[in-house]
């Protein structure tokens, strides 16, 4: 029996969280940490994805234990357990300022609006994975995905109403299809809005 030529080690990462590894819209699969080496993708465990806390924040220290496959140009991280730090433990830059590479990726993403979208299972399980897809083809379409960004949240308390998304004026719309998606991307980003509106029961000003 062949033995792997890149055999598993033990790895211990230290960085700010940056977001999560997200499959079919929704499903959490991994983390994004941004280390002073730059940014990694790790995988979760099946431990690790039962017990990593839902409510991350942005930015939040983490250290991360696992196991590590391949080489140093095709490394597959993934986690067996996560800790949530209080302070940087010897940073290499002040307590003061970002790691670089998460002032760089906080700037890039500020310069965008964004749309919130709640990616709960009862949300989901409405269409929320159809309306997400439906709106990033027409931010695609309209050439507005250096100007605009989706943001999946957690529940937005509204779950028999969804699925449930949030403009960047706080207009929240409730039970939309995605068929109805460019309309509302059209009256939030264009001069000229649709004459077409959303009947009264599915928009809901925040």
């Amino acid at each position: 029996m062949s033995k792997s030529k890149h055999p598993s080690q033990p790895f211990i990462l230290e960085g700010q969280f940056v977001g999560f590894l997200i499959k079919d819209g929704y499903k959490i699969k991994g983390l994004r940490l941004l280390t002073k080496t730059g940014e990694q993708s790790i995988k979760l465990s099946k431990i690790a994805r039962a017990s990593c806390p839902t409510r991350l924040t942005y930015g939040l220290w983490l250290q991360i234990w696992g196991v590590q496959k391949g080489d140093d140009a095709d490394q597959c991280y993934k986690a067996e357990r996560i800790l949530v730090m209080p302070t940087p433990p010897q940073a290499p830059w002040s307590e003061e300022q970002d790691c670089p590479a998460v002032a760089a990726s906080k700037s890039a993403n500020c310069q965008k609006t964004r749309i919130l979208v709640c990616k709960k299972s009862d949300c989901c399980k409405r269409g929320g994975t159809a309306v997400t897809e439906a709106l990033e083809q027409a931010l695609r379409d309209r050439q507005l995905t250096d100007q605009v960004s989706i943001q999946f949240t957690g529940c937005m308390k509204q779950c028999k109403a969804g699925p449930n998304i949030v403009m960047p004026d706080k207009t929240r719309y409730s039970r939309i299809s995605a068929h109805e998606v460019p309309e509302i991307i059209d009256r939030h980003f264009q001069s000229q809005p649709s004459n077409h509106q959303p009947s009264a029961e599915n928009v809901t000003p925040k």
